[in-house]
């Protein structure tokens, strides 16, 4: 049975991608195959094959399934700004109905782990209408939240987890990441507060480019990750 999990972040540049590749290849480590969809990037190079944005590269190098770019991100921008813009500069309308039918073909693969990946923070615009917690809404999957450990976070993370719940979500965990090289002030007091704040485990804590994170495997498989036996 395929286990799927929504990545989303406290903001943009929190580590979302780094978190989600790292999961990827620590469930390929357990002999689990897996895939991963970044649904919309905003920001790309031009190459000779087309489009390419940095970070729906990365998944795709993470993950154990061999899929053509286009499958794992089929919405790319040239702009790296708030996918709404991005995409009105084009002359695109993105489209959440679209957007969650390709990702649920992608579940519907026959693999252990499937991981999609948000862009920016929750609420960050797609369309007039739409937001990227729409897209989270549509496909109903549990979130693993991607906390970045600097000032800030304690209020993004509680304002996030707050809106995935009244979103009707349900949140798997967190993960503590330390994006910059410099840790936080009161790092450890601070990730105390997160802890006794959210409503969820945290899953792992993560040090800055750590090759080795710790990520709490039975905390996962508890969520559904499903390692067990594998």
């Amino acid at each position: 049975m395929t286990a799927a999990f929504f990545i989303a972040g406290t903001d943009t540049e929190v580590g979302k991608t780094y978190i989600a590749s790292t999961l990827l290849r620590a469930a390929a480590s357990q002999g689990l195959t897996t895939l991963a969809v970044k649904p919309v990037a905003a920001g790309c190079e031009e190459t000779p094959e087309g489009r390419r944005n940095e970070d729906a590269l990365q998944l795709q190098a993470a993950m154990t399934e061999d899929l053509p770019y286009e499958l794992v991100n089929p919405v790319v921008l040239q702009e790296p700004l708030s996918p709404h813009l991005a995409a009105r500069h084009e002359g695109v309308e993105i489209s959440v109905q679209e957007l969650a039918a390709h990702c649920r073909r992608m579940m519907e693969r026959s693999v252990d782990l499937v991981l999609i990946e948000g862009a920016g923070g929750w609420r960050v615009p797609l369309n007039a209408r739409e937001d990227m917690s729409d897209l989270a809404k549509e496909l109903g999957l549990p979130v693993i939240l991607v906390v970045d450990m600097k000032l800030g976070c304690l209020n993004h993370a509680l304002l996030t987890v707050e809106a995935i719940e009244r979103d009707g979500l349900s949140l798997a965990g967190w993960i503590a990441n330390q994006s910059q090289p410099q840790p936080m002030a009161a790092r450890t007091e601070n990730l105390q507060t997160l802890m006794q704040r959210l409503s969820a485990p945290c899953l792992g804590q993560v040090d800055y480019q750590d090759s080795r994170p710790v990520i709490d495997w039975a905390l996962l498989r508890r969520a559904g990750l499903g390692l067990a036996g594998k």
